[in-house]
């Protein structure tokens, strides 16, 4: 899901979410017991608060069917899944740049989805500050789904299923656009992956090999600055080096905030399903993380903006060092969480 456009639509949304930020009847949320939000084993607090949008498998079901219904674009051909698919950790499997409505393309990688609840801002260039939002920018982003809110809302008022799943979820079938980002919310917000090998490892229950051993070590060295466990990213900003496209010309986070100092800056990415999350960086230039690590020694491009963990002269990495981080990130991937049945389309 990318951000174009993002700030131009959102004040005349602003009407919308004011009209339908009235308090719902209290409900008693339905639990099941595969749909709850549980912090993992050494995970920090998260950022988003269900206390304010209670987790149940009516909000939860509801959220998937969105997630997974083209109704949301223009022409009723693009569903948020059909560019963040399960089997890739939700990223866009092997495409740079993914194929929105029309067969436009746009000018970023989607990312993989999970642990969201964990991100203080959204996109790669931060340009939305709040998991309830986030859904409204790809639904009117012209290059992606391309449809208007209020057109939405009259396509799903007038399909019985979403009145009876809104009232189920909400307790009257009406439909709001804070209804609607909260139930995608509910289940964006638990794609929860923590049982990747090196969860087991940290939890004692999974050994590490010697070169995964070794692999960790280099990366607690060389890597956890930005890359913070056991999230594997920092919610920071960071210029990476890389050469500037002369056709995209992408100013990263200063598109946002129009600070020179945000120049070329963007979003960590966490480093969990790495492996299974290619191509990479926000624009899809590099096909294999083999690409990534020479980047880093190799490729680094000095500018004003490059942050200074990088430096001119990149991260020193020998061959046997990068051998040892590749196995290493293969530890990363969890795939508990890309079977999981309950995230699958039709459900």
């Amino acid at each position: 899901m990318r951000p174009l456009h993002f700030v131009a639509v959102s004040l005349p949304l602003l009407a919308v979410f004011v009209h339908s930020c009235s308090k719902d009847p209290q409900l008693a949320a339905e639990v099941d017991d595969n749909i709850r939000f549980v912090v993992p084993p050494g995970f920090p607090q998260p950022a988003y608060d269900f206390s304010n949008n209670p987790v149940s498998k009516a909000r939860f079901e509801l959220g998937r069917k969105l997630f997974y219904d083209p109704a949301l674009s223009r022409d009723n051909s693009i569903s948020c899944g059909s560019c963040h698919q399960q089997f890739a950790a939700f990223a866009h499997f092997e495409h740079d740049f993914s194929h929105g409505i029309d067969g436009l393309l746009g000018t970023r990688n989607s990312p993989g989805l999970f642990n969201l609840v964990w991100h203080t801002t959204f996109m790669h260039d931060g340009g939305i500050n709040h998991i309830e939002s986030q859904p409204i920018a790809p639904i009117t982003n012209p290059v992606e789904m391309d449809e208007t809110i209020a057109n939405v809302l009259q396509k799903l008022q007038a399909r019985p299923v979403y009145r009876s799943m809104f009232a189920e979820a909400f307790g009257s079938d009406s439909i709001t656009t804070q209804r609607m980002s909260q139930a995608i919310v509910q289940f964006m917000g638990l794609m929860i992956s923590a049982d990747s090998k090196y969860d087991r490892y940290r939890a004692g229950t999974a050994t590490f090999t010697p070169q995964e051993t070794a692999g960790l070590a280099t990366f607690r060295s060389k890597c956890a600055s930005c890359h913070t466990e056991p999230l594997f990213m920092d919610n920071g900003f960071h210029n990476n080096g890389l050469a500037i496209d002369p056709v995209l010309n992408d100013s990263g986070r200063a598109h946002i905030t129009g600070l020179p100092a945000d120049m070329y800056t963007f979003k960590t990415p966490s480093l969990r399903n790495v492996s299974l999350t290619f191509p990479y960086m926000h624009d899809g230039r590099f096909s294999t993380l083999q690409e990534c690590l020479d980047h880093y020694t190799s490729g680094v491009v000095n500018s004003p903006t490059l942050d200074p963990l990088i430096g001119p002269s990149g991260i020193p990495l020998t061959a046997q060092e990068k051998a040892d981080l590749l196995a290493f990130l293969a530890t990363l991937t969890d795939n508990t969480f890309i079977a999981d049945p309950k995230f699958k389309e039709g459900q």
